[in-house]
């Protein structure tokens, strides 16, 4: 039976799991039938909790997203997991390695892992890791994970993503100094250090309570500036009330082997879900990430449609000049878009 759009959403509003990994397939590879698949479902997206991942390889993410997820499942809830692997060089798929550590969910109906290649994509995500969150999302899932590929200090695509943001430290990945300087620290709500049971762990904690602590000296209120806000800092292993003003960045400690420190995670991540919601920040985050979404999704439409207009050999020829230092690029976009015939105002470039 050929599957259509309506047929492949309806499957998938039925909980056929077979026909969710054939619409994940069909948005990585930009297919008709799943677009239409997802705007059927979009109006049944905005349910789960979607929690990012984050943080630099070796830190032990995929291990903290297995204790996480049967954590998640002890206590009844449905989990999907969104793995983004570094692409092969040869085939250009997923490496599929977050699969050979999340070997203890397999077989539960109330897990469903999907691994993605980045193919290129920079920031630690997919170009289709946004779509296919929706549709983990509108299959009913309770909690979507989505795990970055471990890029650095450069990947905060996630911020964008997920409603949770969950940066994962451990222990002897750098000073004091790498912890400071650090970006990706910037976009946490929660500062998880794994590998509790290494001895430098607490060194760590030390490390990132110093680099979040920007309030003054011998002052108990210590605040950073965090999404554009000023929120207080806590203490590790405090979350704050749901009603308090602000939110307070817990730096907690995990053991991603034993499942250390597991419960209060989740525990936490369900408190800050609760001052998202109550405080009107879920309704924010929810319109600047649509918007993000929306001008990224125009971006790279109007980039289609101009490419289809334009001819090949023009083309060749403008990059021919540029690597010849005879155009600037900016001329050449301006060109570009001149010969596509595209309205708007027009682009200004060096006279140069």
């Amino acid at each position: 039976m050929k599957h259509t759009g309506n047929n492949l959403a309806d499957e998938v509003l039925r909980g056929d799991r077979r026909a969710l990994a054939r619409l994940i397939t069909g948005i990585e590879n930009g297919a008709m039938s799943a677009s239409e698949a997802l705007a059927t479902l979009f109006p049944r997206t905005g349910r789960a909790h979607l929690v990012g991942v984050t943080g630099a390889p070796g830190t032990g993410k995929s291990s903290l997203v297995n204790q996480l997820a049967l954590n998640l499942r002890q206590g009844g809830r449905t989990v999907a997991i969104c793995a983004v692997d570094p692409t092969s060089p040869f085939s250009g798929g997923a490496i599929l390695g977050d699969r050979i550590r999340m070997r203890d969910l397999a077989g539960d109906p109330g897990v469903f892992i999907r691994s993605m290649a980045t193919r290129g994509s920079l920031g630690g995500l997919a170009r289709a890791t946004a779509d296919v969150v929706k549709a983990l999302d509108a299959a009913g899932f309770d909690v979507v994970l989505i795990e970055t590929v471990g890029a650095g200090q450069a990947e905060v695509d996630i911020a964008r993503h997920a409603q949770t943001v969950l940066v994962v430290e451990a222990p002897g990945m750098g000073d004091d100094v790498q912890a400071i300087k650090a970006g990706i620290l910037e976009i946490a709500d929660l500062l998880v250090v794994n590998k509790s049971d290494d001895p430098r762990a607490q060194n760590t904690v030390k490390a990132l309570r110093a680099m979040l602590d920007l309030g003054q000296p011998g002052s108990d209120a210590r605040r950073v500036m965090h999404h554009g806000r000023l929120v207080e800092v806590t203490a590790p292993q405090e979350v704050a009330p749901p009603n308090r003003p602000g939110w307070s960045i817990p730096i907690l400690t995990t053991n991603a082997l034993t499942g250390e420190g597991i419960g209060a995670l989740v525990e936490a991540l369900d408190a800050h879900r609760a001052y998202l919601r109550e405080s009107g920040e879920m309704v924010r985050r929810e319109r600047a990430r649509l918007v993000a979404e929306l001008e990224n999704d125009l971006r790279e439409a109007l980039l289609a449609r101009l490419l289809d207009r334009i001819d090949g050999a023009e083309l060749d020829e403008l990059v021919d000049r540029i690597a010849a230092r005879e155009l600037a690029p900016r001329a050449a976009v301006a060109r570009l878009i001149d010969a596509a015939h595209l309205p708007g105002p027009p682009v200004q470039v060096d006279s140069t």
